[in-house]
């Protein structure tokens, strides 16, 4: 505690304000990175049914790709810098996300499909206008899990010599500042509670009341 809130360590180029927004940078451009290729591809194996196997199978090869190997094997093919974060990052946020989307939009009730369909709507309007919005919560679910895992893995952007809350952790590792490493692991975990709580307001704010589970302060 005397290491985090000595005030010397939150002002430089390298102090903890520096480090966080780095760390936010990762997080976040690598949901943004995950969510345009897991949401439609998601999507649209939910809504046309066909290719489940597809999502389930590359849902479960890219969860068992371990995170730091692939770091390591794109370093040794680009070089260290920012783009391996990015690419093993993504590799790990896309599964959950993929996965939450495609679940959500076959939950969706085939009565409320057919009734959308019944009054005219064409593919591209059931998707967007009914399927997604009734699918809005598993597609969070998905997005919050993803999150959580970014947050917390993204400290492996030290290892390549890019900044973040990681290099906390690691340049503390390698100084025997044991002080160091303890703050960056708090740090890091209170910024994936936050990010969580984020979300959590985000989705109460986008998804319609009747959709939220009893007890969460909405009306079925």
């Amino acid at each position: 505690m005397g290491w985090l809130f000595d005030p010397a360590h939150w002002s430089g180029t390298t102090g903890i304000p520096v480090r966080l927004l780095e760390h936010l940078l990762y997080t976040f451009v690598t949901l943004l990175i995950a969510a345009a290729i897991a949401i439609p591809l998601g999507a649209f194996v939910g809504h046309t049914g066909r290719g489940g196997f597809v999502v389930v199978g590359l849902s479960n090869a890219l969860r068992a790709l371990p995170t730091t190997a692939v770091l390591i094997l794109v370093v040794l093919w680009a070089g260290l810098g920012d783009f391996p974060v990015y690419v093993a990052l993504v590799l790990l946020a896309i599964p959950p996300i993929m996965a939450g989307t495609y679940a959500g939009i076959r939950a969706v009730d085939p009565v409320t499909v057919d009734a959308a369909r019944g009054v005219g709507m064409r593919e591209s309007g059931v998707l967007l206008r009914v399927e997604i919005p009734n699918a809005l919560p598993l597609i969070y679910g998905g997005f919050r899990g993803a999150a959580l895992q970014v947050v917390a893995t993204a400290t492996i952007a030290a290892y390549t010599g890019a900044g973040g809350l990681g290099r906390l952790v690691f340049d503390g590792l390698a100084l025997q500042e044991f002080g160091q490493m303890l703050a960056g692991a708090v740090l890091v975990a209170l910024l994936a509670v936050l990010v969580d709580l984020g979300f959590a307001g985000l989705q109460r704010l986008t998804v319609s009341p009747g959709l939220r589970p009893v007890g969460t302060g909405g009306k079925r």
